[in-house]
């Protein structure tokens, strides 16, 4: 184990730490421009390589086109179902219906990844994702049941979920594994750009024409499609093992194993499930900030904001040298800034609470997808990945679905704006007491150090029964 339980590697390494390198981390590493680890720290490292500079292309558009549509959905949802608390209930179904193929899915999907070309299921997954947002431009232009948009978001989540552990899982194949931090970093900060455009565009094109947010969203996943053909991968080692019971649930088991990652699993899943205001957005900006549908795209993309502007820090900065410590703060941050945005009835100072919920996120973000890509061995990465899947994608989507059920619920005694005010002050508050309770229960994670100490290691076999 890459010293998951050291600061500054003061602390005796863990016996199940390989010896040396393997040969595909020796492979890698002779391939990166610019040499060893030793040479210094290249803050750009992973964007000297072209297949990873391709990859993060496509993941821009991509993502931009998720948050026009995202915007366009919870706006118009909103508009249609603000009915006393009802518009905060029917927001949070939103996430409801997207987090349910992540958690059905991930673990098949998962395995899937690891068995077959994973640039090939991204691509399958991205033309089926397409034809979903077509079917959302459709609803909206003919102005459909609420129902329909509801099943389309499910199918095009389905889509996504089978989708998304081949993707993360290709990241090690396009960089060498001492830079992957700087390529996770990298891949956040993509995310943040995107973050940052999509709300921003998103708003504009609903103020407009909500429909045309749809079909720019279609046009993003097919751009992705197109860019990932060309794209060449290191050949990967594929799982043989046959897709069962057990087999599906080796990620399952590595993550319960290795108590790093799963203390920073969960951190993440309970920090976003708790701490959320994502979806609230809409209600916050038209009945507490009183904005139009330009200044909740500006609130959607202020976590954004903040994220990128960290992620920036990070890429400049060495490696952490105390990653685990540095998580923990970071969450207990997000939580403080959240309980910020809670209260707050400026405009301004909204937006600076959640960029700093966006930063703080940020650091946690790379922490945990550097030990989720880079800890597990090659052959079950798309497993892990999708374990990671279910308990972080899906929490943002049932953290969502928790906001709109506590606020509705809060609304009953505190009306529609006491009960979203509530709502998400309560989450932030449960963030913070998360971080304590996973800094006593998970010690691994608050002593692990470097990031760039990060190895793969075998997974621990099961007891034998005496």
């Amino acid at each position: 184990m890459a010293s998951p339980e050291t600061i500054d590697n003061q602390e005796p390494p863990d016996p199940h730490r390989p010896a040396s390198a393997t040969p595909t981390q020796t492979l890698l590493e002779s391939e990166t421009p610019g040499g060893s680890m030793a040479a210094g720290h290249d803050p750009y490292a992973a964007l000297r390589i072209g297949g990873f500079r391709l990859y993060m292309l496509g993941w821009i558009v991509l993502a931009i086109g998720q948050q026009v549509q995202s915007v366009a959905v919870q706006w118009q949802i909103f508009q249609r179902m603000h009915v006393a608390a009802g518009g905060a209930l029917a927001l949070g179904l939103i996430g409801g219906v997207q987090a349910l193929p992540l958690i059905l899915l991930a673990l098949p999907a998962g395995h899937l990844a690891d068995r077959f070309d994973r640039r090939k299921i991204i691509i399958a997954s991205l033309l089926f994702a397409f034809m979903c947002s077509i079917g959302l431009a459709i609803v909206s232009h003919l102005r459909g049941p609420v129902a329909l948009v509801y099943l389309l978001l499910f199918l095009g989540a389905t889509a996504l979920a089978v989708g998304w552990p081949a993707r993360s899982a290709l990241v090690p194949q396009l960089v060498p594994a001492h830079v992957f931090s700087n390529a996770a970093t990298w891949n956040s900060s993509a995310f943040q750009v995107a973050s940052v455009a999509g709300p921003a565009v998103g708003g504009l094109i609903v103020s407009f024409n909500p429909t045309a947010a749809y079909l720019f969203d279609a046009g993003c996943a097919i751009s992705f499609a197109l860019l990932l053909i060309p794209l060449r991968c290191r050949p990967a080692e594929k799982s043989r093992e046959p897709a069962t019971l057990s087999s599906l649930a080796a990620g399952l088991r590595f993550v319960f194993r290795t108590k790093v990652i799963l203390g920073a699993i969960t951190l993440d899943l309970f920090a976003v499930l708790l701490g959320g205001a994502t979806y609230l957005l809409p209600l916050f900006a038209s009945d507490i900030l009183h904005v139009d549908a330009v200044g909740f795209g500006w609130l959607r993309a202020a976590p954004a904001i903040g994220a990128f502007l960290m992620a920036m820090v990070i890429a400049h900065l060495p490696p952490m040298k105390k990653a685990g410590a540095a998580m923990l703060w970071s969450v207990a941050g997000f939580g403080l800034a959240t309980l910020v945005f809670a209260l707050s009835r400026s405009f301004a100072l909204s937006l600076v609470a959640l960029a700093l919920t966006g930063a703080f996120d940020n650091v946690s973000v790379v922490v945990r997808h550097t030990l989720v890509q880079m800890l597990p061995p090659e052959r079950m990465r798309g497993r892990v990945s999708a374990v990671n899947n279910v308990f972080i994608g899906a929490s943002n989507e049932i953290g969502g679905l928790e906001s709109g059920v506590t606020a509705w619920l809060f609304a009953l005694a505190l009306g529609p704006v006491g009960g979203a005010i509530a709502s998400v002050a309560f989450g932030g508050i449960g963030a913070v007491v998360v971080v304590a309770l996973v800094a006593i229960v998970f010690t691994p994670l608050r002593r692990f150090g470097s990031l760039q100490d990060a190895r793969p290691i075998e997974e621990i076999p099961e007891p034998v029964p005496q």
